[in-house]
C-alpha cells in the first residue's frame, strides 16, 4: 500500500480558517502514531516540538507555531495540540483496511500563517518517511 493525500478543504469563518485533510497512510495505525505524538516523530516531518507532555492537559510548544497545550489525546487514535498564534491542530487517526491508517486532519487557526499546499507538502513527507522506515517516522 501506497499513501495518498486525498484533495483538502478550506472553509474561513471570519477571521478563522479551517483546514481539512483525509491522509491515508501506507502502515497500521500503532506504527503511525508516533510520528504524530512524540517529539521525535513530529521534528521528522512537521516541526520540533520543544516540549511535548503526551497526555491531556499536558504543555507543547510547537517551534515556529508556539506554545500551548495538549487539548484532546486518546492514546494510539487522538493528538490535538492547540497553541497561542498557531490555533488548533487535530490528528485522528482511523484504522483503513488490513495494512493501513486515515488520517483525518484539521487545523484551525487565525490570520494567514499556514496554507494547504504546505500542509501537503508536509503530509508527502510524512508518507515518504513512513514507506521509507517501515513504519516508524
Amino acid at each position: 500500500m501506497t499513501g495518498s493525500i486525498e484533495q483538502g478543504t478550506s472553509l474561513t469563518h471570519g477571521h478563522t480558517h479551517i483546514l481539512h485533510f483525509l491522509v491515508r497512510l501506507p502502515r497500521p495505525m500503532e506504527k503511525v502514531w508516533p510520528a504524530l505524538a512524540t517529539q521525535e516523530g513530529l521534528a521528522g516531518w512537521f516541526t520540533e516540538a520543544e516540549v511535548l507532555e503526551p497526555r491531556l492537559g499536558g504543555a507543547v510548544t510547537l517551534r515556529e507555531l508556539g506554545s500551548g497545550q495538549v487539548t484532546a489525546w486518546d492514546v494510539d487514535r487522538v493528538a490535538e495540540y492547540t497553541v497561542e498564534g498557531g490555533g488548533r491542530i487535530r490528528f485522528h487517526l482511523e484504522r483503513d483496511g488490513d495494512e493501513g491508517a486515515a488520517l483525518r486532519f484539521t487545523h484551525e487557526f487565525r490570520g494567514e500563517g499556514e496554507s494547504e499546499p504546505r500542509w501537503r507538502a508536509r503530509f508527502e513527507r510524512l508518507i515518504e518517511r513512513l514507506e521509507q522506515s517501515g513504519g516508524a517516522a
